[in-house]
């Protein structure tokens, strides 16, 4: 070895991945359900589903996509893992639709089925918002349920609200349906109670069809560590051992409250449990008690009240486990004699309802009944409806509001008092001293987004430790958050509420303290990590708002700054970027424990290496800030921007954003986006529709120029057509679009016309593809070229008429079994990853042979695809461009896949004739030639901004006065993708473009996007958009939509800043649409 030389290095570790799944599983990672058992970390939706498998013949669920309720039992079935009777349960994810449940129904009821089964429960998993689709058939099993098997139904309370985005805990849905078909339904309290819960609906299922539900927004996803699992095995044995003692054949003819209790007597007994029908809490001679059904609502309502009981306080609560038989002896016994007021918290739709007097909840309905027509109480308690709306949030200090209602003495002190729910400071049920708690606020594309996950994980494989985590997303603010929480503790922790007093707090992102008062919720004497990459001491008062440095100095915070792009390796490698932010968040939050916990983190992401490593280089990424004495005698901005921020997020999904390009990409990368963003526009929401007060007028024109803009070499073509208009009388606008009439592949037709032993000269009639109500007269050739759209993608519906003609048993069962609904997951892989066509379908089951003229009838016609015009008709009057991406792909067998019309396009030559016509558009330019444009286009979005600077530049060349063009443009390379640059850069040196903002986001290390370059140049936005009146405009995808509105936020708001003005940039905006100065087209 030569001197100089070091030792030879070996291959480098792998790093461990960290893969995040379902939020509905522990630390959103898969669970074995043979793992499931003793002390052990889970979720509440993951408990019930291991009930649920474990006990079940069949399982039908219906979860909407993103809910993901069945994700575990999904995986359970695809392992082929076996339940308690020793076979695998069928697992069918349903459509949620009118008549679902249906085939639930038909399975129990058909001839084919086992008998042998009839006394194994059929379980269904669904949302609260899907119950009104089951409608219909839960109410013919109420009627048959004396021969059927024991049905149990697993609810969780989630949906959306009405007219919003916002998830909300649904048990409105529930108690309703229970009530109306006589079905049993119980809560479950915690996720420490929801196995038992669970195990307990399927028990009552064998006297009565029993809903069993949990909250499905927030405690129902939250990890903790449950102590007293039962694991598959120990499930049957009490299943079983309760189902033989408490159901003897004189208790099954017994009425159902007395069955109900004698079931739930026996599970105490078999389990050594005490659960009630009804549970008291709180002070045993109580002035008032509170009434209360749900998770949330039992968990936080006992808290609540057994701090005031230990005060002096003479409150209690009483939780209602089974609702429905609701067993009003039981109740009144539980109630204390001591009572005079009795809250009823219940829940009703929405704000209206609150508001209406003539609204009642249904659970305030029950308990007035029973203690009205008791002689239990004299006098009678006075009953009051503390109602609720299904998207109200409970916390503490609301819970405690709540109690305050009913008292004319207060509960809380006088700092803490609120007349309303709201408003109210924190009320603190944790003990600090030996409850730690964290949260996470990123954006939820940030390269660290899942650190807190890897975080909490690594906390638990401490077995001291009792962790929860919690992560819930807000997908419309700043482009999509996630927010976590983390509480650690020696003992079990049942808090199902948000953190309000958080030791340390990390922030990934600083805009979002201008967007949410974060300080609020961390303790006095906190910690925050804030990650601002490039900022220096002196830029840092620029970065963070007025507010939020007074609230840090007023809170007596310690303030972190953590720069990755101090960290050589995570500046080349952003994925580095969550293990530098674990150290970082380790040593400030736990520094005490940093080695061992670098130890703990290694063992679930990363390496042992690169930790220490990353440790080790935060003396350069990581520094604390001494906060001046001046930010405590700030004032915090009365700018309405900063006001009454909300001190949480709102959630409104389980998942990210996806902000993928929806711009269709090349064959060799994500053909899926392609064929369902381009082919099948349908299936991705981008159906195009015509006003109904224009007629479609159609023209032919010629083929004057085809070229390609990108190289040869290129995987993507992007090419430039352009049509000469002759004598055709075609007329456009800036900004509207051309519909192509694009016809199939001629070779594709011919064979399908020979495997189909078609005539090509036969004369049938077919729809138009431009009126279906219209029949034309064509020959077979003609309609399979340009009206008969067999190549493209069929929906259900085909499949199911296809059925009626299949001669072949075996293949009409499959064809229906694809157009219903158990056939839901191959019909979406069918369409989704083969991209099979009508042909494909035609071909594959030859005993469904119809004839041309019944194919017509059950196949689509072709319809017109739109492209923006890329030309300004007074620069060239006698021609129309277009700029257009070809969709190609490779279909699983290896087949090449091309979009129909970008395919066809493609390969017209020059003087080829092309079907057009005209469809109108809302890029509209301003009325007046002075007013400035701010465009911003990505890939192929571009075109229409071509046509806006042609037509300004004629207008300069007429010797008009102009106002500034800023044009902002998108794509992955310049050397590859600067489409139309030559021009643009003419347009420049000729003073028709002011600005020009290139956005090639992967030719460095750090991807740049149109949006970064927008806030680059935030002063020319200000001058042209704001003070010169100019019009804003968006033309592509629609991932860059949130972050883009929110630089022309940043801008309304300094600039009304700076003007000493009072402004809602959120507000302005609106104005904006409204008076077509913020127009976007995007899909």
């Amino acid at each position: 070895m030569a001197a100089n030389e070091g030792p030879v290095q070996g291959p480098k570790k792998p790093l461990k991945e960290f893969i995040q799944k379902s939020s509905s599983l522990p630390f959103c990672q898969d669970t074995g359900l043979s793992s499931i058992g003793g002390p052990t970390y889970s979720t509440t939706q993951s408990l019930v589903q291991q009930v649920a498998y474990t006990l079940s013949d069949s399982l039908w669920t219906y979860s909407p996509d993103t809910f993901d309720l069945d994700a575990a039992v999904k995986s359970w079935y695809g392992d082929g893992a076996p339940n308690a009777h020793g076979y695998t349960p069928s697992v069918k994810p349903m459509q949620i639709r009118q008549g679902a449940a249906s085939i639930a129904l038909g399975y129990m009821f058909s001839k084919d089925f086992d008998l042998e089964k009839r006394h194994i429960p059929q379980t269904v998993i669904a949302s609260s918002s899907s119950l009104p689709y089951l409608h219909s058939a839960l109410d013919q099993l109420s009627l048959l349920y004396s021969v059927a098997n024991p049905f149990v139904a697993h609810v969780a309370a989630v949906g959306y609200a009405g007219g919003s985005s916002s998830l909300v805990t649904d048990y409105v849905s529930t108690m309703e349906l229970a009530e109306e078909m006589g079905f049993a339904l119980i809560a479950s309290p915690s996720t420490h109670e929801s196995q038992h819960m669970a195990l307990l609906a399927a028990l009552l299922a064998s006297t009565v069809p029993t809903i069993h539900t949990y909250d499905g927004v927030t405690s129902g996803r939250e990890t903790t560590r449950v102590i007293d699992v039962l694991d598959q095995a120990r499930l049957f044995q009490y299943y079983s051992s309760i189902l033989e003692n408490a159901l003897s054949p004189h208790r099954k003819k017994a009425a159902i409250d007395v069955r109900v209790a004698g079931l739930l007597e026996a599970f105490n007994r078999e389990l050594g449990t005490e659960y009630g029908l009804f549970e008291y809490h709180g002070h045993s001679s109580p002035d008032a008690v509170l009434v209360t059904f749900g998770t949330v609502e039992s968990s936080l309502s006992d808290q609540v009240a057994a701090s005031f009981a230990k005060s002096g306080g003479r409150v209690g609560v009483v939780n209602v486990r089974v609702y429905r038989p609701f067993v009003e002896e039981e109740f009144l016994r539980l109630l204390p004699q001591s009572t005079k007021v009795v809250g009823v918290l219940g829940q009703v739709v929405d704000g209206e309802a609150v508001a209406d007097s003539a609204v009642s909840s249904a659970l305030y309905g029950d308990v007035v009944a029973a203690i009205t027509f008791s002689d239990t109480f004299q006098p009678l308690p006075n009953v009051i409806d503390v109602k609720y709306s299904r998207e109200y949030a409970w916390t503490p200090v609301s819970m405690a509001a709540a109690f305050q209602l009913m008292l004319k003495k207060p509960v809380l002190q006088a700092e803490e008092r609120s007349e309303t729910f709201e408003g109210a400071r924190n009320l603190e049920l944790l003990d600090s001293a030996s409850v730690q708690q964290y949260a996470f606020w990123d954006k939820d594309d940030s390269p660290s987004s899942n650190a807190p996950l890897m975080f909490g994980s690594a906390l638990a494989r401490d077995s001291s430790n009792n962790v929860t985590t919690k992560t819930r997303y807000d997908n419309l603010t700043e482009g999509g958050i996630v927010k976590t929480e983390i509480r650690r503790s020696r003992q079990s922790v049942d808090a199902p509420y948000c953190i309000n007093a958080a030791d340390t707090v990390y922030i990934g992102d600083a805009r979002l303290i201008d967007r949410f008062d974060i300080v609020q919720a961390i303790r006095p004497k906190g910690k925050i990590l804030l990650k601002l990459p490039g900022t220096q001491d002196e830029e840092l008062e620029k970065k963070l708002s007025e507010k939020f440095r007074h609230d840090v100095s007023t809170q007596q915070c310690d303030l972190f700054i953590l720069d990755p792009l101090r960290v050589e390796q995570v500046s080349n490698d952003p994925t580095l970027e969550t293990y530098l932010l674990q150290a970082a968040f380790l040593r400030v939050g736990l520094p005490n424990l940093e080695n061992i916990g670098l130890e703990k983190l290694a063992s679930v992401n990363g390496s042992h290496d690169v930790l220490m490593d990353l440790a080790k280089k935060l003396e350069h990424a990581l520094r604390k800030i001494e906060v001046p004495e001046a930010w405590n005698t700030a004032q915090a901005e009365t700018d309405s921007t900063n006001c009454d921020l909300p001190a949480d997020i709102e959630s409104t999904s389980f998942v990210v954003f996806d902000k993928k390009d929806t711009e269709p990409p090349t064959y060799l990368k994500d053909w899926k986006t392609a064929a369902k963003g381009l082919i099948f526009k349908e299936a991705c929401g981008t159906k195009t529709a015509l006003r109904p007060d224009l007629a479609i007028k159609t023209h032919t024109v010629s083929v004057i120029e085809n070229r390609r803009l990108t190289p040869p070499t290129y995987d993507r073509n992007i090419f430039h057509i352009e049509f000469g208009l002759g004598e055709t009388g075609l007329k456009y606008d800036i900004g509207e679009a051309l519909g192509i009439h694009a016809e199939n592949d001629d070779l594709q037709v011919e064979e399908f016309i020979r495997f189909y032993r078609l005539d090509p000269e036969e004369i049938v009639e077919v729809p138009s593809r431009e009126d279906a109500t219209v029949l034309e007269n064509r020959t077979v050739w003609q309609a399979l070229m340009q009206n008969v759209d067999i190549f493209g993608r069929p929906p259900k519906r085909f499949y199911e008429a296809l059925a009626e003609f299949a001669d072949d048993p075996s293949e009409k069962h499959e064809l229906q079994a694809l157009g219903g609904p158990e056939g839901a997951n191959e019909f979406k892989r069918r369409a989704e990853v083969d991209t099979i066509t009508y042909a494909d379908i035609l071909l594959e089951f030859p005993s469904a042979h119809p004839s041309f003229h019944d194919i017509v009838q059950i196949v689509n016609p072709m319809k017109r695809r739109e492209y923006s015009i890329a030309s300004c008709q007074k620069v060239t009057p006698n021609s129309v461009a277009l700029m257009i991406v070809v969709v190609g792909w490779v279909d699983p067998k290896g087949r090449d896949r091309f979009g129909q019309a970008t395919r066809f396009l493609n390969k017209l030559k020059v003087g080829a004739q092309v079907t057009v016509s005209i469809k109108p558009s809302v890029m509209k330019l301003p009325p007046k030639s002075t007013q400035p444009l701010i465009m911003a286009g990505l890939g192929t979005g571009l075109a229409p901004f071509r046509a806006f600077v042609q037509h300004r530049a004629w207008e300069k060349a007429q010797g008009q006065e102009i106002g500034s063009v800023l044009l902002y443009m998108g794509s992955r390379h310049q050397r590859e993708e600067y489409c139309y640059g030559e021009e643009w850069e003419a347009y420049q040196d000729a003073g028709v473009i002011t600005l020009l903002g290139r956005a090639f986001s992967r030719d460095q290390a750090q991807k740049i996007y149109i949006q970064d370059r927008m806030r680059q140049t935030m002063d020319d936005i200000i001058q042209a958009y704001l003070k010169e009146d100019g019009a804003f405009y968006l033309c592509g995808p629609t991932w860059p939509v949130p972050d883009v509105t929110n630089v022309l936020e940043d801008a309304i708001a300094r600039d009304a800043k700076a003007l000493g003005k009072k402004t809602d940039p959120h507000r302005e905006i609106e104005r904006l649409k409204d008076q077509l100065r913020y127009v976007l087209e995007v899909y």
